[in-house]
């Protein structure tokens, strides 16, 4: 392919030696070089694109703790409490009262054909705390004979009507550990973490197919390209669970017009049900030597506990202040020991799902004993979401060479609920504790976990350099960062967390030429504004994607 240039106004690189440049020289799908126009021409015969020229050129945005769910925005009614950005530029708007999430469901249930399971999507009561839990005899208001599933924003819990529990069988004889009660002893609708939503089986076959389906890549990917992300993951991998489902997944995303790298790490087993960890991990080895430049299967994912806000993760003492905690580890530790082991053994990373510190805890003591049999000294095994890790676990993190992939995101979403409901305040300004993980050198990475959150790299990196709440509450302040060490977690902190930083990750000769191409540069605006930076698209292997209306 011939050489082209891409002019720009500025072009941040994260690269120390070279850290700013005003054009980049790109040549089959790769970074020829970087620097001025005249440096990057000495390599030759070149067509000049100045496209960008007024534009801020950044290394593409990494996503390392993505989920394709978030396309369930565009499949299911949305009752998130926040608007939610969707493919086409526009939004869903929030349903910001119990009356707006009634009436949204009631409209759903005139549109659909009788029979079929009403299903919605990203509710959350925590937003709501002068009501009382969301339950059946609320869905009952909607419908008594449609069955009725609202997925709550977490993925963690869900309510159901009273058609439902009848339809599944979920009487007050169930033992499955979840199943909500009310006064009576009887199922109120709540179903708490995946064992007890997989009662509802209709409806969580719909939601799975709705997640999983080859289709949802190509939406995912318009909305990586609308918020300058170019590798994303998926967390939630079933590539081991479902495997005729790779060829379809891979196709979608080496589709020249996809404008998304994917890095999957995949579920040796359904969340709360066990696995033989060594024929999961050597079914991934078999998985990754079918890669492409696009599409990764790197390693696995184990889901360890619940959300916060739903009170189903483990907390150390003296746990969560209100409401009822139903803290659930989802793997025993001697399993867990044994997963990590398997996977750690083929030089297969593993991402731990690990809300609460005391699921911190069992995690990081699994790598400690697997590190003592097997020094694999660049495993650079994750704590996922990380956000209530304590100063002591951050130490033994960096001394074991634990990375910390921290969801900031929270800090607006659900900081004034953490501090007033879940941890208090005195604990929350601890938690998404960024600055003390650099300080105890854990190398670090920012995410979404998109689908519960909007995917893009903007919002975690203002929630980590401003840590202020939608009450305009600054929460711990000391745990803030700066705009470069935020960029760095969003690029090259998140590529070396999937193995990937000899790739992508920063703008320099010889990686894969991914751009996120910006209004303003994230380092130059007052903090206050990096959330607010337009995004024009993104480059991708050298090929360019606009964002709607750009």
């Amino acid at each position: 392919m011939p050489t082209k240039i891409y002019r720009a106004r500025q072009v941040v690189t994260m690269h120390r030696s070279n850290p700013i440049g005003t054009a980049v020289a790109v040549r089959d799908g790769r970074i020829l070089a970087v620097g001025t126009y005249d440096e990057c021409a000495q390599w030759g015969e070149h067509t000049i694109d100045d496209t960008f020229a007024d534009k801020v050129i950044v290394p593409g945005f990494v996503e390392a703790h993505g989920h394709s769910m978030d396309a369930l925005v565009v499949q299911f009614p949305y009752v998130g409490y926040f608007d939610y950005p969707l493919p086409d530029g526009s939004v869903a708007r929030g349903a910001r009262t119990y009356a707006d999430v009634i009436e949204r469901l009631r409209q759903a249930d005139a549109a659909l054909p009788d029979g079929d399971v009403l299903i919605a999507n990203a509710f959350d009561p925590i937003y709501f705390p002068n009501e009382p839990r969301l339950t059946r005899e609320h869905l009952d208001l909607v419908s008594t004979t449609r069955p009725i599933f609202v997925r709550h924003a977490s993925g963690h819990l869900a309510t159901v009507n009273s058609a439902l529990l009848a339809k599944e069988g979920i009487t007050r004889d169930c033992s499955t550990p979840g199943v909500a009660r009310d006064g009576n002893g009887e199922p109120n609708g709540e179903l708490q973490e995946p064992p007890a939503m997989s009662l509802a089986r209709e409806a969580s076959r719909i939601v799975s197919r709705g997640s999983f389906d080859p289709s949802v890549v190509g939406v995912h990917a318009q909305l990586c390209r609308n918020a300058g992300v170019t590798t994303s993951s998926e967390l939630s991998g079933v590539m081991l669970l479902l495997p005729k489902l790779e060829d379809a997944w891979r196709a979608a995303v080496d589709a020249p017009t996809s404008p998304v790298r994917m890095v999957l790490y995949n579920l040796p087993s359904a969340p709360g049900s066990s696995a033989d960890h060594d024929a999961a991990a050597d079914a991934a080895v078999a998985l990754a030597r079918r890669d492409t430049p696009k599409f990764r299967n790197r390693g696995a994912k184990l889901v360890l506990d619940g959300s916060i806000q739903g009170w189903t993760a483990m907390l150390k003492w003296p746990g969560y202040i209100t409401g009822t905690d139903h803290g659930q580890l989802l793997m025993a530790p001697e399993e867990m020991v044994e997963a990590v082991r398997a996977f750690h053994r083929r030089r297969l990373n593993v991402h731990a799902h690990c809300n609460g510190n005391a699921t911190a805890e069992a995690f990081i003591d699994a790598v400690e004993e697997v590190l003592a049999a097997d020094a694999w000294l660049d495993h650079r095994h994750v704590v996922q979401h990380s956000q209530t890790t304590l100063p002591a676990q951050y130490r033994r993190m960096g001394r074991l060479g634990l990375c910390a992939n921290i969801f900031t995101n929270h800090i607006w979403y659900w900081g004034d609920q953490h501090a007033s409901r879940t941890l208090g305040p005195d604990r929350a300004r601890g938690m998404w504790a960024c600055r003390t993980a650099l300080e105890e050198r854990v190398p670090l990475s920012i995410h979404t976990d998109s689908g519960v959150t909007p995917i893009g790299s903007l919002m975690p990196m203002w929630c980590a350099v401003n840590r202020v709440t939608v009450s305009g509450q600054v929460l711990g302040e000391h745990e803030r960062i700066t705009p470069y060490e935020a960029l760095h977690a969003a690029t090259l902190g998140a590529a070396f967390q999937l193995h990937m930083d000899r790739e992508i990750g920063s703008i320099e000769p010889g990686k894969w030429a991914d751009f996120a191409v910006l209004d303003d540069s994230p380092l130059d605006v007052d903090p206050m504004a990096i959330r607010d930076i337009g995004v024009w698209g993104t480059v991708v292997g050298g090929e360019v994607h606009a964002a709607p209306g750009r």
